[in-house]
């Protein structure tokens, strides 16, 4: 019956590549075949904090070098280049949730090594403010952080990091009003002491939202806090 049912979804809401839009003529596939052939993860020389791309001889990042990280470690699985973009424009407001399907595989896929190291007690997605998660249906980062504790049999709770504070969109400002934008802006609801926390979100660029987030969780007790984001970029 389950079969039977996701077939008839297919025919009525066929599935498309997350990266070129087309209906996938495999229904079963997360991503069309051409587009698995030329979309890479991330590569190359990596800031040992936020994992951007350095120079060779570089241990850091120009803002990881320059500014305290609340967060221990963290790496992003794709370029935030403008085919991601837009992506995760169709994922987050357009409906294709299914496009979540394949950026959680990627991160198992090529997260694997990472996880494996860091040995998270806890998933925990980058949660939205309630209006916010209203007027948009769910929370990308929650729908990423379940299929990929399902995978590793992490737990994860979308409750323990709340978003308290309603702030003005991150996009247009730059690094220092980012930072103050989001001033205290969330809540933890309980303690995490020891625990090593794995904080799930779909964007990686100036690394504020992250730190606003890990030090309220290390500030619940969390031992250390990591970050997996399906893209990285950087600002503008």
């Amino acid at each position: 019956m389950h079969r039977f049912l996701k077939k008839c979804l297919n025919i009525l809401y066929p599935r498309c590549c997350p990266v070129c839009h087309q209906i996938l003529k495999n229904q079963e596939a997360l991503i069309c075949p051409e587009c698995a052939i030329n979309l890479k993860p991330y590569a190359g020389p990596r800031c040992m904090k936020c994992g951007k791309s350095v120079a060779a001889e570089a241990e850091y990042c120009s803002e990881c070098s320059v500014r305290k990280r609340f967060f221990t470690e963290g790496r992003g699985i794709y370029f935030y280049d403008d085919r991601m973009k837009a992506s995760l424009v169709r994922y987050k407001y357009y409906g294709r949730r299914e496009y979540g399907d394949f950026y959680a595989a990627a991160i198992c896929r090529y997260g694997k090594r990472e996880i494996e190291r860091w040995k998270p007690d806890l998933l925990i997605p980058v949660p939205l403010h309630p209006s916010k998660k209203r007027k948009r249906g769910f929370n990308q980062a929650q729908y990423l952080a379940d299929r990929i504790g399902e995978f590793y049999g992490i737990p994860v709770s979308g409750c323990i990091l709340r978003k308290k504070k309603k702030t003005k969109s991150q996009k247009k400002l730059d690094a220092r009003q980012r930072y103050r934008n989001l001033q205290n802006a969330f809540e933890v609801t309980e303690r995490l002491e020891g625990l090593r926390i794995l904080v799930i979100d779909d964007v990686y660029t100036t690394g504020s939202t992250m730190d606003a987030a890990a030090a309220c969780l290390l500030k619940a007790g969390a031992q250390r806090v990591y970050f997996l984001t399906v893209c990285m970029g950087n600002m503008g």
